[in-house]
């Protein structure tokens, strides 16, 4: 009676144990991906459960770094300046389950200009927007930030496009392969999320500016968002990767599947107070919502939200924004803001 007793108990206890977000696969999250000289703690280590985990460093770069109270921190010997980033493999151990992830800590070189180039440097460059070569000519710039936008072909592949239509092709009904087949102005190719990421990762210098554009309904919105966040874990992106969107559910939905992401919004139709009560990161609207609103930059500030204005391609504008102190401006001319920055 006293054996069954002990059984009946650790039933019990196993019950009690499964994870409270039993819906989705359990994941580790980092609240940072980036280490710089001088500061060797990184951020916190969780994962998307309410169990306590065990965490383990694993593979060639385990100790480089430490786990402590669920903090994670570079050994101080190991920040090098000649190494961009190090791949670094994490166990999370909890009495249900257990999962290993790779993640990229990148060394912390970005720019720090606030010049964020936007649809890529195309204007002055020949490049077309959205095109890889728009991102390579403007981390060659030095811009702090790239913006670009993705939309979902109909067989749910990832691409690289601003507008919902390309040569008369709506993006949402048409296949990745026949979007893979048109040309650009420049005569490069329509490139896919995951072909564009590539080319940016090969740097630490320079964000990413993911703008992920409303589709069409609310279903297929949460699904492209989705997507978007699991490609960017699994090319380990974190640390490059700025997400912006019109669509409020789109960043809801992106903060959901990764809590530590950046995401800013975009519409203008929310004060400060709004974001910052939903946790965003982000207050990033057009010049003409700044214009209307000054003291939303005060306001934005004291939340704790980082201010974007786009696009600004005048010089008196930029000015303007430069002398209010806001984190970030979006512009078709990079060139023009860049020698602002530096006088």
């Amino acid at each position: 009676m006293k054996s069954l007793n002990v059984i009946l108990i650790l039933i019990s206890l196993s019950v009690l144990s499964v994870p409270s977000f039993s819906q989705h696969k359990m994941s580790i999250f980092l609240s940072n991906h980036t280490f710089s000289p001088g500061k060797t703690e990184i951020g916190d280590v969780h994962i998307n459960s309410g169990e306590n985990a065990v965490f383990r460093l694993k593979g060639k770069n385990a100790k480089r770094f430490m786990i402590r109270d669920n903090r994670l921190s570079i050994v101080e010997k190991h920040i090098n300046q000649e190494v961009k980033w190090y791949d670094l493999t994490i166990q999370a151990k909890t009495p249900s389950s257990k999962v290993t992830e790779t993640f990229r800590v990148v060394q912390d070189q970005f720019n720090r200009n606030k010049v964020i180039a936007h649809r890529g440097a195309f204007k002055n460059t020949g490049a077309a927007e959205n095109s890889i070569a728009s991102l390579q000519h403007a981390i060659r710039l030095g811009t702090q930030g790239s913006e670009f936008d993705v939309h979902m072909s109909v067989d749910s592949v990832l691409v690289i496009n601003h507008d919902p239509t390309i040569q008369g092709l709506t993006i949402a009904n048409t296949t990745a392969a026949q979007l893979g087949n048109l040309k650009l102005s420049s005569g490069e190719n329509m490139p896919t999320l995951e072909a564009f990421l590539k080319a940016g990762l090969n740097q630490n210098t320079t964000k990413l500016v993911l703008e992920i554009k409303p589709t069409t309904n609310k279903t297929r919105a949460l699904q492209l968002a989705q997507k978007v966040v699991a490609m960017v874990k699994e090319l380990k992106a974190q640390a490059w990767i700025d997400y912006i969107s019109f669509d409020y559910n789109i960043c809801l939905e992106v903060q959901r599947q990764d809590p530590y992401a950046r995401v800013a919004y975009l519409n203008g139709d929310k004060a400060p107070a709004v974001l910052a009560s939903d946790k965003l990161w982000g207050f990033d609207y057009h010049f003409s919502v700044f214009q209307k609103n000054e003291n939303w930059i005060e306001e934005a500030k004291q939340k704790g939200l980082t201010i974007n204005a786009w696009t600004v391609n005048d010089e008196g504008m930029m000015k303007w924004f430069l002398d209010k102190k806001i984190d970030f401006i979006t512009t078709n001319e990079p060139e023009l803001l860049l020698k602002l920055v530096a006088r």
